[in-house]
């Protein structure tokens, strides 16, 4: 027996179909099905931004209601305007960012010329940074440049911003920063 190739194919197929369709059986019950209930639906849904580059997509948190107020479920955000819902790798690991044993919840300071960390309290790092601001401001302070123009500011302070604020609040840091007297202000979303 002589088979061309186009009869070759077509026996190849529809073996290939019988054996597709035995394998489902030929039970035509009705199948029960069983749904689960979803973990998120009595979780708090709160929107957000994504903190990690300049894009600003935006997500939606749902924490436990449980009073532990732990993240149960992050997912891109599909009524914001930037990313329509879609996350990219970094995004759609969110949830690590919270939920980890490994991050780092205290404040830690490293001693000049030291090799260890220690924990530190807030109050006393807040304090620290606002000193040595204070202390640096004042040492690098320009009252007036070398034309004789009253100029007020600082250049021994730089500022870059983070991509994930919005537009009050980077308006807020802005007013901030030039109130101190920085020249230097940039901004993540530009570099």
């Amino acid at each position: 027996m002589e088979v061309t190739r186009r009869q070759f194919i077509q026996i190849s197929s529809t073996t290939a179909a019988g054996l597709a369709v035995s394998g489902l059986g030929f039970d035509l019950v009705p199948v029960k099905a069983h749904a689960q209930m979803l973990k998120t639906r009595y979780a708090k849904e709160t929107t957000t931004i994504c903190p990690y580059c300049a894009v600003g997509c935006g997500a939606i948190v749902h924490t436990s209601k449980r009073g532990d107020g732990r993240v149960i479920n992050i997912e891109g955000d599909p009524d914001h305007v930037i990313n329509r819902g879609s996350l990219c790798s970094k995004g759609a690991a969110l949830a690590q960012l919270v939920e980890n044993e490994e991050r780092v919840t205290t404040p830690m300071y490293r001693a000049a010329y030291s090799g260890e960390w220690k924990k530190v309290s807030w109050d006393w790092a807040l304090s620290e940074i606002a000193q040595r601001v204070k202390e640096t401001r004042d040492s690098t302070f320009q009252y007036k440049n070398s034309n004789g123009q009253t100029v007020n500011r600082t250049v021994g302070i730089a500022s870059v911003g983070s991509a994930a604020l919005d537009n009050e609040e980077c308006w807020i840091y802005q007013a901030l920063m030039r109130a101190i007297g920085l020249v230097y202000i940039e901004h993540q979303a530009r570099i």
